[in-house]
């Protein structure tokens, strides 16, 4: 992920290259309403605080996949192991 740049607001493609996901995706992010933005013309402008607040979401989402991943892959490799553990 890149690092934001000091601005007061930023594109759909901006913010899809910050975040290394489509302009498409940002895009129906915007429709779908989890980021709020405004339209200038014909470009959507998204404020720094809603840059922001989406990063936060999304590392905080990609962090629980992660962790529920490692988790599950704990136990399905020790899953015995760890039950007869609890039992002492």
């Amino acid at each position: 992920m890149k690092k934001l740049v000091d601005k007061k607001y930023y594109t759909v493609k901006e913010l899809a290259d910050i975040m290394k996901i489509s302009r498409i995706a940002v895009f129906k992010k915007v429709q779908n309403k989890q980021i709020k933005a405004e339209k200038v013309g014909k470009t959507y402008i998204i404020l720094k605080d809603e840059v922001e607040k989406f990063i936060d979401n999304d590392l905080s989402e990609r962090l629980k996949m992660e962790i529920e991943k490692g988790v599950s892959k704990v136990i399905k490799e020790y899953g015995e192991t760890l039950r007869l553990l609890g039992r002492e």
